[in-house]
């Protein structure tokens, strides 16, 4: 269950329901100069574009500022054992947006994000009433611009010849002339070296190559060592963008769970207890802030520190 929704983007006529969003191939912008600079909060550390490119194109996160309503039973189904009543929670919280954080997981390289929350009492009736209307936030709308504008970017789900350890990563020609440095095509083996930086700022090089019968763009040497690296398997996708300065990011989107790994992110999976849900409690009772995680690709929100 989504235990968040942005009243921002729920009509007037509407009642706020939670909903499921999916995520599929590109959603990025052309600027990285001036939108991967500009992240949601200081501490976040992942540039925005890359970001919301892995997320999806269906997902939106609420700007700081923002009212939105929260949903306790999200969390609680997480601990199935303890039902609301034990809490003696109200089944909506509108709230406040305070900070909105963005993360990657360092094993799995999912994203997710970081919401810090304060609850707003008084608003639900001042909205029945039409005293106030849900506002959009005090900051630039730059999750809109980057929807709104075409990428240098391609996404390509990888094939069991993309993963093998003793193969290269077939790049489509169109997306590599897009995407990648303009090759010499004069030369009889047109070849350069591209480097990218992934979510974690880590830069990785690979050798970009145009030969075959009939010609095709390979990335070959590191490729195997990022394939290894980042325990990618046929079925999930790779994708690349450029910005507007010229720099090269990578990320990726799995198809299923790594096995053994955990399906929420550390940072909120080391914190979804009992005694982080009974902060949360105390802090809507006490109206202070108290922060949540939200994890695009599974669609569900947990309970953060």
């Amino acid at each position: 269950m989504v235990a968040m929704i942005d009243l921002n983007t729920v009509d007037d006529d509407e009642t706020p329901s939670s909903g499921s969003s999916s995520s599929s191939s590109s959603s990025a912008s052309a600027s990285a100069s001036t939108v991967c600079g500009s992240l949601l909060s200081a501490a976040s550390s992942v540039c925005l574009e890359l970001w919301h490119a892995c997320a999806g194109p269906l997902i939106s996160l609420p700007k700081k500022g923002s009212l939105v309503v929260y949903f306790p039973q999200g969390h609680l189904e997480q601990l199935s054992d303890y039902p609301a009543v034990a809490y003696d929670l109200p089944p909506h919280v509108f709230c406040r947006v305070v900070d909105v954080k963005l993360h990657a997981e360092v094993v799995t390289d999912e994203v997710y994000a970081q919401v810090s929350l304060v609850p707003e009492t008084k608003i639900k009736q001042k909205l029945q009433e039409g005293e106030i209307e849900a506002d959009g936030g005090e900051e630039e709308d730059i999750e809109g611009s980057i929807k709104s504008m075409t990428p240098h970017m391609f996404c390509k789900t990888l094939t069991a010849s993309d993963t093998s350890t003793h193969g290269g990563f077939s790049v489509p020609r169109r997306a590599a002339e897009d995407c990648f440095p303009p090759l010499d095509y004069k030369q009889q083996r047109p070849s350069q070296e591209l480097v990218a930086k992934d979510l974690h700022g880590f830069e990785w090089r690979f050798r970009h190559i145009y030969r075959g019968q009939p010609r095709r763009h390979l990335l070959t040497t590191g490729w195997s060592a990022f394939v290894n690296k980042k325990k990618l398997v046929s079925g999930d996708a790779v994708l690349f963008l450029r910005g507007g300065d010229g720099e090269l990011r990578l990320g990726i989107r799995r198809a299923a769970q790594i096995k053994g790994s955990s399906p929420f992110p550390a940072l909120c999976s080391q914190q979804l207890n009992l005694n982080t849900l009974t902060a949360v409690v105390n802090a809507i009772s006490t109206r202070s802030v108290f922060n949540i995680c939200y994890n695009p690709r599974y669609f569900t929100v947990h309970p953060s520190s």
